[in-house]
């Protein structure tokens, strides 16, 4: 008896969930994506046509489309609405991602009962803590109010039941991957589970009008836990960044159908809770009567908000074949760069066999080219034991041939500046309208900007048995 023999047709296929690479035969990782566990098998799909069915809306000129059923609601706490692009877009989702204790719990919590109110009440669905905990924080943070409803449930069903019960104007779901739905296969933070929860409440906010805010897990690369489709289907993404170490938080946009995606938020996070900070720049400066040597101030960008930051420097001896370089707050590529310019083109050779150590104040990171002038006047002021003039700041990119090249924002930089008190600025050429009362000094390259510490106090070590002679 012949045996039938199986035709490509009816072999099984697998296929990645997550970049759609196909295969004949299963594989535990994705030569593709290099993804773990997301090769499925699939059958043949068979052809089928789709007939027309009924629509539920008539298409409408764009014109005659209502725009203020989209108008965004404040959610109370002015630096998030500042993220948003103005507050909650009803019907809108949107993803809060960032580190384990950063604060993302704290914040929405406080934003749950700032928005809360008798017409638009909000549900706080926590999956992560019982509700007598989150009870806790809300009395610690003085969140409390009566129009903010509380659930500790990690079953997708009854999400969707307290979403009958309460209909509230805005849900809180902390976080998205401890929540599962029985009718999928896997454990809760599965891709196959975070893609359902996801899918439901997304379906769910828009046909309620409800807005939804998600909390999402990271890896211990920073990225977003789960399948990159979650950010896809979401209006809103939203990075909590910060040291642990430090007070300061931002909420930094990277996504956004409603806004701009370059505004960023500054909070403090305290034992009271955590509050919005509509000036920063004091958290990243340290006042002192008398300017010390190896400290400069520049003016950063973060999103479109200046911010005044205060950079440090410090060199001493060392007793090491290759000494130390150790930065905090600063790229250590950025910060080796201004030493072998300041060396080169700088003329300044005290820095090569010492221990240099940079850092920033407040926990503040600075990573735009923006701060390298900063960074090699800080250096230079360290190396030379000369504290540069009081009111100083020193803003523009530094290249290898030690010129100094323009930025962005100038003008919203020296603003900032000047409001802030400080008289003198250190910028690349042409830098556009000066704000009044403030002097410039236009500076081409390195040797320019070196000009502002007085020679008489300079402490410059020779370079080279020649220079002695």
């Amino acid at each position: 008896m012949a045996t039938r023999t199986k035709t490509a047709k009816d072999r099984p296929s697998y296929r990645c969930t997550e970049c759609g690479w196909q295969t004949a035969k299963w594989l535990g990782r994705c030569p593709e994506c290099q993804a773990w566990g997301t090769v499925e098998e699939y059958g043949t799909p068979a052809v089928r046509t789709t007939a027309p069915g009924r629509v539920t809306t008539s298409a409408v000129p764009i014109g005659q489309v209502d725009g203020r059923q989209a108008t965004a609601r404040s959610t109370g706490v002015p630096e998030l609405d500042r993220v948003l692009g103005g507050g909650l877009v009803p019907g809108a989702v949107v993803l809060l991602a960032g580190e384990p204790g950063v604060g993302k719990s704290t914040l929405l919590l406080d934003a749950a009962a700032k928005s809360a109110s008798a017409e638009h009440p909000t549900l706080y669905v926590t999956g992560e803590e019982s509700a007598s905990q989150v009870r806790l924080r809300a009395d610690r943070i003085n969140a409390l109010h009566d129009h903010l409803y509380l659930a500790a449930e990690t079953d997708l069903a009854a999400v969707l039941g307290h979403l009958d019960a309460v209909k509230p104007g805005l849900l809180i779901l902390d976080s998205v991957q401890t929540v599962a739905s029985p009718e999928i296969d896997g454990a809760p933070g599965g891709m196959a589970q975070v893609r359902e929860v996801a899918g439901a409440l997304i379906r769910a906010s828009k046909e309620r009008g409800m807005s939804t805010l998600l909390v999402g897990h990271v890896t211990k690369d920073g990225a977003i836990a789960g399948p990159r489709l979650l950010e896809h289907l979401v209006d809103v993404v939203l990075h909590f960044e910060g040291d642990r170490h430090a007070r300061l938080r931002l909420v930094r946009g990277v996504k956004n159908r409603y806004g701009a995606t370059d505004e960023v938020g500054c909070f403090e996070l305290h034992d009271e809770g955590i509050t919005g900070l509509t000036d920063p720049s004091g958290l990243f400066l340290t006042r002192r009567d008398e300017p010390v040597p190896g400290t400069c101030l520049t003016v950063t960008l973060e999103g479109r908000r200046p911010l005044v930051a205060e950079v440090q420097s410090l060199t001493v001896d060392s007793q090491l074949p290759s000494p130390r370089r150790t930065t905090s707050g600063l790229e250590t590529s950025r910060v080796s760069m201004m030493l072998a310019v300041l060396e080169q083109r700088g003329r300044i050779s005290a820095l090569g066999k010492r221990d240099i150590y940079s850092a920033t104040v407040g926990g503040v990171k600075l990573s735009e080219p923006a701060a390298d002038l900063a960074i090699a006047l800080a250096l230079a002021s360290a190396a030379t034991d000369t504290p540069l003039p009081k009111n100083l700041v020193a803003i523009g990119e530094v290249g290898l041939a030690g010129e100094v090249r323009r930025v962005t924002g100038v003008q919203r930089r020296l603003s900032e500046a000047h409001r802030l008190g400080f008289t003198h600025a250190l910028v690349p050429t042409d830098p556009g309208k000066v704000p009044p009362g403030m002097k410039v000094l236009e500076v081409a390259d390195m040797g320019d900007a070196l000009r502002v510490l007085p020679r008489s106090r300079r402490r410059e070590a020779p370079r080279d048995e020649e220079d002695r002679r």
